[in-house]
């Protein structure tokens, strides 16, 4: 599974997405009331020192090149994260990644908003859609602060992505990666001392949790770095709406959450435009494009919390 082929690069992508739902599941079962600032600190952490062996790939000589944006970014990840942890605690699994799959339909608004760019017809369709998609998977009679902190955690993909854009061309995944988790280290500590102070009490599993849901998620982002490495995104891309399949099928066989058909039908109008605009896009690729440093930047774009 090299990514130097689109059927190894979708392969990739599948896989990665696995992992990608294996820490959400990691996250998921953290018992109610574990200190969940102390967990984001330590995974964070744990990331960092997860990225060492990696190290070759950050250009140390303009180690913080761009400091300004990638301290937003950063920190824009952290609330992110949080909002994950409380989403993912109090929704059903599938439910929770459902609703995440907004970021891609936020991202087009957000382009158009601040970058000025124009939407397809299809686009508009995938946007419309989308929105009404997640109406009908929630429901407004489920609507609490579960909720929010799900859109809370997509609309933070949102941004993190298009901010993408401000970054320094050429700068690689790894070195954005590990910028984004050196960063963020203070303020997540500080959040961990004072839950700390506020009489959370120490969970030694959290470190257990932490660290697995870390290497599953960073595992996911290897294997986005890997799959779009050599491979244009917009042949693969609609291979990361498989996540979708993952935590449906790990919620109803691991935690007996059996879906809907509110939630079929609103998942079907999320993802399947998308999946749409990512075929059209297909169609109109030529057929042995190379754009390295658009590519990192999709890498990027599309790396999770």
């Amino acid at each position: 599974m090299s990514g130097k082929t689109v059927n190894s690069a979708i392969l990739l992508l599948v896989l990665g997405n696995a992992m990608a739902l294996i820490s959400d599941v990691f996250i998921k079962l953290m018992e109610p009331g574990a200190p969940i600032l102390q967990f984001a600190f330590l995974r964070c952490l744990i990331t960092l020192v997860f990225l060492v062996p990696l190290a070759r790939k950050i250009d140390r000589n303009n180690l913080f090149s761009g400091i300004k944006v990638h301290a937003i970014r950063a920190h824009v990840h952290l609330v992110g994260l949080l909002c994950m942890i409380v989403a993912l605690s109090n929704l059903p699994l599938a439910t929770a990644n459902a609703v995440f799959y907004a970021a891609p339909i936020l991202v087009m608004v957000f382009s158009v908003v601040i970058f000025r760019e124009s939407l397809s017809p299809l686009s508009v369709l995938a946007v419309f859609s989308g929105f009404a998609g997640i109406i009908v998977i929630l429901r407004p009679v489920e609507f609490n602060w579960a909720v929010v902190a799900a859109l809370g955690s997509a609309l933070t993909l949102a941004i993190n992505a298009v901010m993408v854009r401000k970054l320094p061309k050429g700068q690689s995944t790894v070195h954005k990666l590990f910028l984004n988790y050196l960063l963020v280290i203070p303020a997540a500590g500080l959040l961990a001392i004072w839950e700390w102070q506020q009489g959370a009490t120490w969970h030694p599993e959290i470190l257990f949790t932490a660290a697995a849901s870390a290497f599953f998620i960073l595992g996911y982002n290897i294997t986005v770095l890997l799959a779009y490495r050599q491979v244009d995104a917009n042949l693969v891309t609609s291979a990361e709406y498989t996540g979708l399949i993952w935590a449906v099928a790990i919620g109803w066989i691991w935690f007996n959450e059996v879906p809907d058909w509110w939630f079929l039908v609103g998942s079907l109008m999320v993802v399947v435009p998308l999946v749409m605009i990512g075929l059209n896009q297909r169609r109109k690729s030529p057929p042995r494009g190379f754009n390295p440093a658009t590519r990192d930047d999709q890498q990027a774009a599309t790396a999770k919390a």
